[in-house]
């Protein structure tokens, strides 16, 4: 067998920045490989003296709570909702947003991606999570699949300007994985009173997490994408379709075709919600 051709360095980094790896944990490179058996012999501790005794004449201190400690999911999931509720305008959610540390993805993302686009479009696209460009450019879809986007509107006459674009998680996931189920949860009133405020008269869900977490279905985007659903938002009904994913379309071209039916789905029901041009 001919053996495999050994990739340049450039290869290598191009597949780690493919798989996730963007930073490096520790300023040092460790030897994984190294014999266990040559580590440097342990630091002798020093002797620590005794601490005073307690005297029981004074109440114990309390133990005070650990600074940064992370709320419980459901204490963090109530919080979202009671602060996403509060909020009257784009501006005012974007800042309760920044404020909010309920989620622990804040922590790791570099910035808040919290939306693109015209808030007073009558179309809005809902991914799931931003990537590695979008962290770094703060701004929803502008990678290789925000690329794709553009031209996904484009053919049906919407560009940037005529479109608003979030995600159900507006923190990027680390190495780009799933997000968890919590994390999900504790983002989901802020895109929900995301989408009340927007208020589209068409709602587009891309790919499979947004689809079922925001439009309450288990079923695969096979099933649901080229459908038309109610999303109701307590004040409104808005009627909201299930496409791909660009970032799924990259992968597989051959189902371009299916978007594209959906994509003309879509540039129908504006036609058909259009409102009617005073005389």
């Amino acid at each position: 067998m001919t053996p495999e051709p050994t990739p340049t360095i450039r290869q290598l980094l191009a597949f780690y920045l493919e798989a996730g790896v963007d930073c490096a944990l520790t300023d040092e490179p460790v030897n994984r490989l190294s014999d266990p058996d040559m580590a440097p012999p342990p630091v002798k501790a020093e002797p620590q003296q005794a601490p005073p005794p307690r005297s029981f004449t004074q109440g114990a201190a309390p133990v005070p709570a650990a600074r940064g400690e992370a709320p419980s999911p459901e204490a963090a999931i109530l919080s979202a909702r009671e602060a996403a509720r509060a909020a009257p305008s784009l501006d005012v959610l974007r800042e309760l947003l920044e404020k909010f540390d309920g989620c622990a993805l804040k922590n790791t993302a570099t910035r808040l991606v919290f939306a693109d686009g015209n808030p007073q479009a009558r179309v809005m696209f809902v991914g799931e999570a931003p990537g590695r460009e979008e962290d770094i450019e703060g701004l929803p879809f502008v990678g290789r699949s925000g690329q794709l986007l553009n031209r996904m509107i484009a053919a049906i006459g919407l560009d940037r300007t005529s479109a608003y674009i979030a995600n159900v998680i507006p923190w990027r996931p680390p190495g780009n994985r799933t997000p968890t189920p919590q994390e999900t949860q504790i983002c989901l009133p802020f895109i929900q009173r995301q989408i009340e405020l927007v208020n589209p008269d068409v709602l587009v869900t891309l790919g499979n997490p947004s689809t079922q977490t925001l439009l309450s279905t288990r079923e695969g985007i096979m099933k649901t994408r080229g459908k038309w659903f109610d999303y109701d938002t307590g004040t409104r009904v808005i009627r909201a379709l299930a496409t791909f994913h660009p970032a799924y379309l990259l992968r597989s071209p051959s189902y371009k075709r299916l978007a594209w039916q959906d994509l003309r789905s879509i540039a129908r029901m504006l036609e058909q919600t259009k409102a009617p041009s005073s005389l």
